[in-house]
């Protein structure tokens, strides 16, 4: 691979202009959640990017962005939301229907998780959910999210 994920979603969010454009940063660690696995196999680097892309959306939303980091708290809200869709839309463009559900139940039980105060349960919702991304669904995994979907 040339460049790592985080730099290359740093390049694109700085070409697409706007307001993230000049929030973007190179800088930031690969995150343990870019995918790599039997699924994945030949996609590898565009698999990785769009799974970076929807990872820092999430951190946008609960914490600070590795690649972009606005002072206004409402761009990070904006750009968590474009970074969702940026991910998502690779994603779909792969033609891979069954990750695109699983990143979006990624996104929603993270975000559910976070409003109950569970960063724990948040954390583990996105290891499954990459596992499953690279490599499919183990058993076991939906059942997982529907206790996750009923831990209030």
């Amino acid at each position: 691979m040339s460049a790592n994920a985080l730099e290359r979603l740093a390049d694109e969010v700085r070409q697409a202009g706007g307001l993230l454009a000049g929030a973007a940063t190179p800088d930031g660690s690969h995150a343990p959640f870019a995918a790599s696995g039997a699924r994945t196999a030949g996609n590898d680097a565009e698999y990785e990017l769009l799974v970076e892309a929807i990872r820092e959306g999430y951190l946008l939303h609960y914490g600070t962005g590795r690649v972009v980091r606005p002072d206004d708290p409402d761009l990070a809200l904006l750009g968590g939301d474009r970074l969702y869709a940026l991910g998502l839309a690779r994603l779909a463009d792969l033609g891979d229907l069954e990750a695109v559900a699983e990143l979006a139940d990624v996104i929603s039980l993270t975000a559910q998780a976070h409003a109950e105060s569970e960063p724990e349960r948040a954390a583990a919702v996105w290891r499954a959910g990459a596992r499953a991304v690279a490599d499919g669904a183990p058993p076991g995994h939906e059942a997982a999210k529907a206790a996750w979907r009923g831990a209030r």
